[in-house]
């Protein structure tokens, strides 16, 4: 029996854990630094939105890791 079908719920699981909570810390401190500085809110918001594609990019990444996972498991 292989196990690369818990290897597969695992990694997905994890991944859209860690993406969502550094989606959450990232979007919640930008929104704090706007309030504390509403003049810079250009800046912050475009760097706010870089680092949620890259958050966002670790989540991708393990999706596809679990597939290929999985794939391993047929």
């Amino acid at each position: 029996m292989s196990l690369a079908w818990l290897g597969a719920g695992i990694a997905i699981g994890f991944g859209a854990l860690g993406a969502g909570l550094g989606i959450g810390i990232a979007g919640s401190k930008v929104a704090e630094a706007t309030g504390r500085n509403p003049d810079a809110a250009n800046a912050i918001r475009t760097n706010g939105i870089i680092i949620v594609v890259f958050a966002e990019s670790l989540g991708i990444f393990s999706f596809v890791i679990a597939f290929l996972l999985q794939g391993k498991a047929l």
